[in-house]
């Protein structure tokens, strides 16, 4: 059944190429889980269910191709990729060095409002585990992020790491809520910010990496739970 591209698309995704709006409602089922790792993917029940012809649909195949989210086997099926245990590592120790840098210079840069800003972020992220809404949770993850880096001057930084996080988004998606406490990643935000207000850049980075070392015991739990997620060739 056609549920339609316009009902798909939120306040912020109505302009550019239909094309880029498919890629982000397929990309967006992928990290997520809803389209599974091994799952077939057809282009003719993909353009029924967004409500668009194949063309887009086979568009946005191509680019989540190259993101390494899908396979294409030519005149057979798409598949969705399974996770990479090497190309998430290789994405947690990018975003690390990025993001402790960014933390270093929002504790020299930060204004009131931006950290004002990152309290209230934390706020929402705890009244959505309370409430069990883990997909807001991790939205809100990325919205304070972004709003480190956009505290310094540089949300361009951000974006850069989108396409390299995507494979250490679809971890973050299994790893809640059995994997990593969420109320441990809050603590850990509520550090990284408390040392931007007290202007300390070596205890801002330092939380920072901490934080993004969760990954590397989480990881391994979900690869023992789920063998099936995750590429065969990357599991010892």
């Amino acid at each position: 059944m056609s549920i339609g591209i316009a009902q798909q698309l939120g306040p912020s995704e109505g302009l550019g190429p239909i094309g880029l709006h498919v890629r982000k409602i397929i990309e967006e089922r992928i990290v997520t889980n809803v389209f599974r790792p091994g799952e077939r993917l057809s282009e003719n029940d993909l353009a029924e269910l967004l409500g668009v012809s194949r063309q887009p649909i086979r568009e946005a195949l191509i680019r989540l191709t190259e993101a390494g989210l899908v396979r294409v086997m030519p005149q057979r099926a798409t598949i969705v990729t399974r996770i990479s245990v090497a190309r998430v590592n290789s994405a947690r120790f990018l975003r690390a060095a990025v993001e402790r840098a960014v933390v270093r210079e929002a504790a020299l840069q930060a204004k009131p409002h931006h950290i004002a800003q990152m309290r209230a972020l934390i706020r929402e992220q705890t009244t959505a585990i309370r409430e069990g809404d883990h997909a807001r949770f991790l939205a809100l993850d990325d919205d304070l992020h972004r709003a480190f880096a956009v505290s310094m001057a540089h949300e361009g930084v951000w974006r850069t790491l989108q396409n390299v996080k995507l494979q250490m988004d679809r971890v973050r998606y299994l790893s809640l809520p059995d994997a990593t406490p969420a109320s441990r990643l809050i603590r850990q935000h509520a550090a990284i910010v408390d040392a931007i207000a007290a202007r300390d850049p070596d205890a801002a980075e330092a939380m920072m990496q901490k934080h993004l070392e969760e990954l590397l015991s989480s990881l391994p739990r979900l690869v023992a739970r789920l063998p099936e997620y995750f590429d065969s060739c990357d599991v010892a």
